[in-house]
């Protein structure tokens, strides 16, 4: 009887992708790469395993909005205080000091809210400007479709 080898993380070849967000959709842009952190791009996924593959994400404060998202979608957090309930939009958030959290939230909205979420998370990496710190690691160009 045959049984379908299930990989675990020793076994997985991890890759590192960069992807170059400007002037892409947002939400095209996380989906795609929340798939390849995942590693659902591979004929071998393993949903309990971290196969995925590492990926760097650049121009991440020129990536793009459709509709009036920029000005009507709302970020929440709470500092924990009473009353500390805080909000915030993309255009604020891009237009500020870490204008990557747009993106990083993004993904992290895709990824699954588990320990093994946490650690895909840990593998994206992103810069809001042109340049980063993983040309040792020899990154392909990972193609998001418009």
């Amino acid at each position: 009887m045959k049984t379908t080898r299930m990989l675990t993380r020793e076994d997985a070849d991890q890759k590192w992708y960069v992807v170059d967000a400007k002037d892409k959709v947002l939400g095209r842009l996380a989906t795609k790469v929340a798939d390849v952190l995942r590693g659902k791009h591979k004929p071998t996924f393993t949903p309990n395993a971290d196969i995925g593959d590492f990926v760097i994400v650049v121009n991440a404060g020129k990536v793009r909005l459709t509709g009036k998202k920029m000005t009507d979608k709302v970020y929440y957090h709470h500092t924990g205080f009473m009353g500390g309930l805080k909000s915030t939009t993309p255009e604020k958030v891009l237009g500020g000091k870490h204008p990557e959290r747009v993106v990083e939230w993004a993904v992290r909205g895709m990824l699954p809210k588990t320990r093994l979420g946490d650690r895909l998370f840990t593998k994206l990496k992103v810069y809001a400007g042109p340049d980063h710190p993983h040309r040792a690691q020899q990154p392909q160009v990972l193609a998001v479709n418009e």
